[in-house]
């Protein structure tokens, strides 16, 4: 291969440069954005070496790549992300689709994707729709499009996952973060977290245990209401009429005052911790302790739930772990791998003892 004009050689099969030769900073001309040909001429190698360094080319050896890494560090350069994907047919960019992203639970999801996406190499751009009308969904579909994503990621809080995927580009890899039948899926446990809530504190000695639902349109909170059910009733315990709530303190609050005026209750199940912390404020006012008279468990063990007095008993939803996951499946598909059925993963729980339940005395 001729020389590169930096005055080093590159062996075309190997990519080793023979001359250890960098030029100093101050060789590269020009006031302007540093470019491939900056960084080239300062770390002496070709143009070409460089672009196959920020393809990960398997031809480049490790002390080019060292050496080019080096220049581009030294030069503050970038590769342009639409040059790449022009080059590559990749914009190493994911779609994400969100519902409700105010809420604790789509909010984590988010974040946690945006930390694997990061640890792939992967950029996120995120879509927070207000509503789940077909306009809203294809309007979001058509922006992604246009921004080249690789796939998309879908958070379809209290909306059926397969009745969203409908609008979406089928050309584009899809994963959704809740139960589906036509995508790949991947979702935390809805069932075994609470069952094991509601079989603590009967082991406490708790004759019963109330609930406070989340909203009757989400599918989280349903399940989380039978397990809670199926618990009660595999234990031979009475069943109470569950109370309503909208995941919400505020909620939490005014169903807790309901359940604070009755003296047989002494232990309540809230289906997020929000409704817990509404819920212990409720017993409070009214003069009843936490966990003497009254034992409480939440859901998803917010950052603020250790915090909460008395520190709050929950269920943990690994929110990391599923974003890992499903970016996992995610790169699956954009690599190629299509397999016969949707792929569906699910997350365990964890029960996490604090300060706000205690045996029945």
């Amino acid at each position: 291969m001729a020389g590169d004009g930096a005055g080093g050689r590159e062996d075309e099969e190997s990519g080793r440069v023979t001359s250890e030769r960098v030029r100093p900073v101050e060789a590269v001309r020009g006031g302007g954005r540093p470019g491939l040909r900056d960084v080239a001429e300062l770390a002496g190698v070709s143009h070409q070496t460089v672009s196959r360094v920020f393809k990960d080319h398997p031809r480049v050896s490790a002390e080019t790549r060292a050496k080019v890494l080096a220049a581009a560090a030294q030069l503050d350069f970038r590769p342009n992300a639409i040059a790449r994907a022009l080059a590559t047919g990749s914009s190493r960019t994911i779609g994400v689709v969100s519902f409700d992203t105010t809420l604790f639970g789509p909010a984590s999801m988010v974040s946690a994707i945006e930390s694997s996406a990061r640890d792939a190499d992967y950029f996120v751009s995120v879509m927070g729709l207000a509503s789940p009308s077909r306009r809203s969904v294809a309007e979001a579909a058509d922006r992604l499009r246009g921004q080249g994503v690789d796939g998309i990621i879908l958070i379809p809080g209290h909306v059926p996952a397969d009745q969203v995927v409908r609008h979406l580009p089928g050309m584009l890899p899809v994963v959704a973060l809740s139960a589906a039948q036509t995508v790949a899926s991947a979702t935390v446990d809805q069932y075994d977290g609470p069952l094991a809530a509601v079989r603590h504190l009967l082991d406490l000695g708790h004759a019963t245990v109330h609930h406070l639902t989340g909203p009757a349109d989400w599918s989280e909170a349903r399940e989380r209401e039978r397990a809670w059910r199926d618990a009660l009733t595999a234990a031979g315990a009475p069943v109470p009429e569950p109370l309503p709530g909208d995941w919400s303190a505020a909620s939490g609050y005014e169903r807790g005052k309901l359940l604070a005026a009755d003296p047989a209750v002494t232990a309540v199940f809230a289906a997020n911790d929000q409704l817990a912390l509404g819920v212990l404020l409720a017993l409070h006012e009214a003069g009843r302790r936490v966990p003497e008279d009254v034992s409480v468990i939440g859901y998803d063990d917010i950052p603020e739930a250790a915090f909460f007095t008395p520190p709050l008993t929950t269920v943990r939803q690994d929110f990391a772990a599923l974003g890992r996951r499903s970016m996992a499946l995610l790169l699956d598909q954009i690599g190629g791998a299509q397999p016969a059925t949707p792929t569906a993963a699910v997350i365990p729980t964890e029960l996490v003892v604090r300060r706000s339940t205690a045996r029945r005395t």
